[in-house]
């Protein structure tokens, strides 16, 4: 890819902790394309739609898949019978022409046409830049499509197989003009048929890759990477063996990462991370890595379990990136219940860190979209959930929680009722802003006691106002520091107190 793009933006401004909201392009545009009568593209979204999503307080909008769909990698999905099946369950009257090819089956780093190309995606760079919002694209390290450039301009940028590979495992490695190349694959799982493997240990591909993250870091604010851990030169290694060649003395990501930073002051890099690799990718230049521990802690566990996980170096956590849905997890609405999902949406919309919301999680939707999909199902809104979260995200579109400190709060119980250990809660504070969210993270009503960790509220009354219910609570300073703030929580109720002097 040319890096030829000129930026002229400023250098991009992100605060301490952001709130981002991902979008699938290709299915939002074919919804508003449907809404308006006419055909939308990234240039020609209304405003108003614009307008609907700065309300929520975003800081950036993460347009997930704008790169150029691969033909091959439609064909190669068109024929499996796994796909297909995920295809109608999702979208019960399927046709082939539905699938627009996976955005993680990368042809090449250029907007596709469909979406109104490079011109359309500055359009909406700058719209999204008059409302206050950056933009984030994807980047996809691992494999690319099968008719990629570089897989007749650069075979070396790629993990290569003979004959007998070819023949003896097909599913695994595929042979074009004359060369037999890797799927690219996840060590845990079976190769993914549609993408060839990148090498990361070849110099070539990591200048190659720096050029096009240049190229990219012309056009928007921030990358996610997908699968970034697959590219460390340890998970590499014993991914691919002998196949890889020497590992290099320097990691592909510290190097990547620090040229193009070089270049692009501000230029945000997001991990998609797994496997307990998230500090050691954050120690290699990321600024955000996935927090599926705690996704899958408030899915599975209790809230000894979360507190636990909340009890990390603040250094890690600040570059943790929060979520309870994106495009690869089940919505959310379909897995927890209607109490639940608000206490958890709650909770990692007020947590340090980045906060990812996803495009339809607010309106309550519950089909879970194949990204090869170019549209979904029509869907009733829960127009409750819509209430909640328009009110959660207004609540928390403040500084204090962009920019303020955080602290993790103890609480206590009674000998005879230990129902404190389901509340979770936590503080935030910059200059007098104050802000307290507890949650009861069980099914089960609790009673605790608070500790705050706020010495000057003695001496003085509190009114504390709920965000969310409106009630208001006037309390004594000296009684919250000790004994502690008596709370009291319906199953999966929680709190949202800002603390102002009682007038």
């Amino acid at each position: 890819m040319s890096a030829s793009y000129t930026n002229t933006r400023a250098e991009s401004k992100w605060p301490r902790y952001p709130a981002v909201y991902e979008i699938n392009t290709w299915v939002w545009l074919s919804d508003l394309s449907r809404k308006y009568g006419k055909s939308v593209d990234l240039a020609s979204v209304p405003s108003a739609e614009w307008d609907a999503i700065s309300a929520y307080g975003f800081d950036a909008v993460w347009l997930m898949g704008v790169w150029e769909r691969s033909p091959a990698g439609i064909a190669i999905a068109n024929k499996n019978e796994g796909l297909l099946a995920d295809f109608k369950r999702a979208l019960p009257d399927f046709h082939s022409d539905d699938n627009a090819g996976s955005p993680y089956c990368v042809r090449r780093y250029v907007v596709d046409q469909h979406l109104g190309g490079s011109e359309a995606l500055a359009t909406a760079r700058e719209e999204l830049a008059k409302r206050g919002m950056n933009l984030l694209l994807d980047f996809v390290p691992n494999h690319v499509a099968p008719d990629h450039p570089w897989i007749g301009k650069h075979p070396e940028y790629f993990i290569r197989g003979d004959s007998n590979d070819a023949k003896n495992d097909p599913s695994s490695f595929i042979e074009i003009n004359g060369t037999v190349f890797a799927c690219g694959r996840d060590p845990y799982f079976p190769a993914w048929p549609d993408v060839l493997q990148l090498n990361a240990f070849d110099p070539g591909l990591r200048q190659a890759v720096i050029e096009t993250l240049a190229g990219i870091a012309c056009q928007c604010d921030g990358v996610r990477c997908d699968m970034a851990m697959l590219f460390l030169n340890a998970v590499f290694d014993r991914t691919w063996g002998a196949r890889s060649g020497p590992q290099p003395s320097t990691e592909y990501w510290t190097d990547v990462i620090s040229i193009v930073k070089a270049g692009h002051p501000g230029f945000l890099f997001i991990a998609e991370a797994y496997w307990d690799l998230e500090w050691e990718l954050q120690q290699r230049g990321f600024d955000f890595c996935y927090d599926k521990k705690l996704y899958d802690r408030l899915e599975h566990s209790d809230a000894e379990d979360v507190r636990l996980h909340l009890c990390a170096d603040m250094a890690y956590q600040n570059k943790l990136l929060r979520f309870i849905e994106n495009h690869d997890e089940p919505r959310a609405a379909a897995i927890f219940s209607d109490a639940k999902l608000r206490a958890v949406e709650l909770a990692t919309a007020t947590l340090p860190g980045l906060r990812l919301f996803h495009e339809g999680q607010f309106e309550g939707r519950k089909v879970r979209v194949p990204v090869f999909l170019g549209r979904r199902p029509d869907e009733t809104v829960d127009e409750g959930l819509l209430r909640f979260s328009k009110q959660l995200m207004a609540a928390a579109n403040q500084p204090v929680f962009r920019s303020g400190d955080w602290d993790l709060c103890a609480r206590t119980g009674w000998p005879d009722n230990q129902s404190f250990r389901n509340l979770v809660a936590w503080t935030w504070r910059k200059d007098e802003e104050r802000y307290l969210i507890a949650v009861n993270l069980s099914g089960s009503s609790v009673q605790a006691e608070i500790q705050l960790p706020w010495a000057d509220l003695a001496g003085a009354e509190w009114r504390l106002h709920d965000m969310l219910s409106g009630a208001a609570y006037d309390r004594d300073g000296n009684l919250m520091l000790s004994p502690g703030l008596y709370v009291e929580l319906q199953p999966w109720g929680f709190h949202f107190l800002q603390f102002a002097p009682a007038k």
